[in-house]
């Protein structure tokens, strides 16, 4: 595994980079777009990989998609990924206004119809014909060329996993993934969907966050933080299966109901030291390294992103987080690394 970061802006961005950070990605909500943190990512740095993980697939068409990555590839040629994910229900039935049904069949073909504006050759119509996406493009100008740019799926369970291996270059992992899930559940899922690419094709790209939350002088602190990001993830009840096969279904329950009161204490105490354990990368800097070694067969294979974890905890915080997530570089030996186009 390489070291990555979401981006924390760009004055840690430049010491990360120089640190040996690979990769930085971008997520989006309400109050920030993936494709432009990716803008700023490229425009601060020099070598490392840069790509939403992930963008909201349905909250734009499959053109603007690809026509964002293409304007990036400009600026950033050979260092740019897309991750996409299905979102919440709730988030595209209500936020988004779109459909919010049949997400693993929705953003297989959101797959298939971005590569069709991606891998589009100048003078070529741009087609594809699916259930959810129509293309016929005739595009005159020659602003086109093919992008062989990877793809990769947030795949939290089997379905959107397999998925993945079928039409996808890989996966992005959540920060939840344990290496049981790892191990157990996505990587077979990703497996049967590849079917009959055999063993001599390229190898699913594997990426993914990892919360970590560390800080010498408070280490308490960061292990309080690290649990509560936990616990606000584990109130999404579409991460049951996870909870069933780690048997956490008691502290999940407690979680929950605290959450639902507004106790956020609740919520830190239900979360078990197992599943810390097994979840985060936390504590002292030596708490942190120590848990990376005990981890290296369950973390992402390519790039794992140190996560600062969010969910109550204040801009100046992460950024201290994520500034001292840059003494694990190295913790983890060398693996794969997605480069640019080899990736495909």
């Amino acid at each position: 595994m390489r070291f990555g970061m979401p981006w924390p802006g760009r004055d840690v961005g430049r010491e990360a980079e120089q640190a040996g950070a690979v990769a930085f990605c971008a997520g989006e909500f309400a109050d920030h777009d993936a494709y432009l943190t990716v803008a700023d990512i490229v425009a601060h740095t020099e070598h490392a990989l840069a790509g939403p993980a992930i963008a909201y697939a349905f909250a734009r068409t499959p053109y603007a998609h690809a026509t964002a990555l293409r304007q990036l590839h400009a600026r950033a040629p050979g260092r740019l990924f897309l991750g996409l994910g299905s979102g919440a229900f709730r988030i595209n039935r209500d936020w988004l206004g779109v459909p919010a049904d049949r997400p693993v069949d929705r953003i297989a073909e959101t797959v298939g119809a971005v590569r069709a504006w991606l891998h589009a050759e100048n003078g070529e119509r741009v087609r594809y014909a699916g259930e959810f996406h129509a293309l016929d493009a005739d595009v005159r100008a020659p602003v086109l060329g093919r992008l062989d740019i990877p793809v990769l799926l947030a795949a939290f369970n089997s379905r959107m996993a397999a998925t993945a291996g079928r039409v996808a270059d890989g996966v992005v992992g959540h920060g939840l993934f344990t290496g049981s899930w790892w191990n157990e559940v996505v990587r077979p899922a990703v497996e049967r969907g590849r079917g009959g690419h055999g063993p001599e094709g390229p190898r699913p790209l594997e990426h993914g966050w990892i919360i970590t939350a560390v800080d010498d002088f408070a280490p308490e602190r960061a292990l309080a933080d690290a649990r509560r990001m936990i616990a606000f993830y584990l109130t999404v009840r579409t991460y049951d299966p996870f909870v069933a096969h780690h048997g956490w279904e008691e502290p999940v329950a407690r979680l929950r109901a605290a959450f639902r009161t507004g106790d956020t204490e609740g919520m830190e105490r239900a979360v078990t030291d197992e599943m810390l354990t097994e979840i985060a990368v936390c504590g002292t800097t030596t708490d942190a390294k120590e848990a990376l070694a005990r981890r290296t067969g369950s973390l992402p294979r390519d790039v794992g992103y140190f996560a600062p974890p969010s969910f109550m905890v204040g801009r100046g915080r992460r950024a201290a987080y994520a500034r001292a997530s840059l003494a694990l570089v190295g913790a983890v030996p060398d693996g794969p690394c997605a480069e640019s186009g080899d990736a495909a």
